[in-house]
């Protein structure tokens, strides 16, 4: 393994970071950032290598003795890891919200209601009905052409999803699924079996309310 000084200048962390995006770095490359520096024998790369396997063998039971317990890791830095992974702790929470209704999907979608074109979405859960992602489909009138289930279950099965929830708006106000509405969610609900994804609803938004299918009895 090359040292910190043998690395390329755009392998370094910090500077692959700068120019890649956090999410290409790897996990002893984010930590490398994060801890800045290593000590002297013991670069911040491999110290931080240490550290990572120390997540891999017993993350829930991490704790600042344990932390120390790693040569070259102090006290100063053993806290801030830690408060780092509980400050991200406090966010996943925070964000890892759960969708049990169509009145969640409208909450969760309100910024779609007043649209005045129509928005395709995609609402990726996890097997506890928390959100994984939400996305823009497509963007124009709707009809069984253009909304292509590959388009739709591709993030879904990348994702590792157990269910998918489905939501246009109609700018028109109109609290009805259309026929082509109607048509859609029958060929998306014949997929969804085929790939193991469980289509839970489709949802229409409307600045005064929602349609849903799911409570229409329609899936």
């Amino acid at each position: 393994m090359k040292s910190l000084k043998e690395l390329d200048k755009f392998d370094k962390p910090r500077e692959k970071l700068a120019t890649k995006g956090a999410e290409a770095l790897k996990n002893d490359e984010l930590l490398s950032v994060l801890l800045g520096s290593g000590i002297q024998g013991k670069d911040v790369r491999k110290l931080s290598k240490e550290i990572i396997s120390l997540f891999d063998k017993d993350f829930d039971g991490l704790n600042l003795n344990g932390l120390c317990d790693i040569h070259g890791l102090g006290k100063a830095k053993a806290s801030q890891i830690l408060a780092a992974i509980e400050l991200s702790k406090r966010y996943l929470v925070k964000n890892n919200r759960r969708i049990v209704s169509a009145q969640d999907v409208y909450e969760e979608l309100a910024a779609f209601r007043r649209k005045q074109q129509e928005y395709f979405l995609t609402i990726t859960l996890d097997g506890a009905s928390h959100i994984i992602n939400t996305r823009t489909i497509f963007i124009g009138t709707l009809n069984q052409s253009v909304v292509h289930p590959r388009e739709v279950f591709v993030d879904a099965i990348s994702d590792r999803s157990a269910g998918i929830i489905i939501a246009h708006n109609h700018p028109s106000g109109t609290l009805q699924a259309s026929s082509s509405d109607i048509r859609i969610t029958q060929r998306l609900q014949e997929v969804a079996k085929l790939v193991g994804i469980e289509l839970l609803d489709h949802v229409i938004l409307t600045k005064d309310g929602y349609y849903s299918f799911a409570d229409e009895g329609l899936l």
